[in-house]
């Protein structure tokens, strides 16, 4: 599934009537390769607000700008943190491979610290800043490695869905922290608006919800999502994304995208 510096960009289906018969006979493979194959725009740039929410309410805010290049089929994508002080000038850089046998590489700017951190593959399901979302949020998953059924069909806010399990294979649980997965994905644009993650470990689930979506240049764009952790019926911590603003087939360097920039801050645009 999607990656979160891309916000889950998915590409407009229009639905003509054979379209529908062809929709309904795909099988949850099918709809889950649709998913994965969809277009969320090339040479992109964000800036996002970001709000974490503990058990009592109490809020931190951050400002955050995004960047992402499609290179053929892999995608490289680094996120600055813009405010506050304590996270000034933090950033995170993701090369995410198409291939489904390579994991993909990350690596933490701490400037505090003056250390980037390679972020291990037995560490990417560790909360990414202090978020609901892991570090194996960030990125695209592996097909392969998971089994789908479809369960059945629904409506959320109003649009026909399929509710779809996602059951994850042993070397890919180590990898997410995720032990099963229920993905609801529209219907009409292959856009997951909605996800239940039971963790592996700690009796956590977490609930990813898509409360806005709009069309930026004809392409899906989530402006609005949140991602919620509960044990049990309590609500341990809650993250919500602001989309302020996105550009498509904006000027790029591919130097942008390496460990020096993740060091040095965000790129001046050419």
């Amino acid at each position: 599934m999607s990656r979160l510096p891309a916000l889950l960009g998915a590409l407009l289906f229009i639905f003509t009537p054979a379209a529908l018969t062809a929709a309904s006979d795909m099988s949850a493979l099918e709809i889950m390769k649709a998913v994965d194959d969809r277009d969320d725009g090339d040479r992109m740039t964000q800036t996002m607000e970001m709000i974490l929410i503990d058990r009592k309410g109490n809020k931190r805010r951050r400002t955050l700008a995004s960047y992402s290049q499609d290179r053929g089929e892999d995608t490289y994508s680094i996120i600055f943190f813009i405010t506050p002080a304590d996270v000034k000038d933090s950033a995170f850089l993701t090369w995410d491979y198409d291939k489904d046998d390579k994991d993909d590489d990350q690596w933490l700017y701490l400037p505090a610290l003056r250390k980037t951190k390679r972020i291990a593959s037995g560490d990417k399901s560790g909360s990414f800043m202090g978020s609901d979302f892991s570090y194996s949020d960030m990125s695209t998953r592996p097909l392969d490695r998971y089994q789908y059924k479809i369960m059945k069909d629904v409506v959320i806010n109003g649009h026909p869905a399929w509710q779809i399990e996602s059951l994850p294979n042993p070397e890919e649980i180590e990898h997410t922290g995720y032990r099963r997965s229920i993905l609801f994905v529209r219907k009409d644009n292959f856009v997951v608006i909605r996800a239940v993650h039971w963790k592996n470990k700690g009796g956590i689930t977490k609930f990813l919800d898509i409360k806005k979506l709009e069309q930026i240049d004809g392409i899906w764009v989530p402006t609005e999502i949140q991602m919620t952790s509960r044990k049990g019926k309590e609500v341990r911590h809650r993250t919500v994304l602001f989309n302020l603003g996105t550009q498509f087939n904006q000027p790029m360097k591919d130097e942008w995208f390496t460990m020096g920039q993740l060091e040095k801050g965000r790129p001046v645009q050419p």
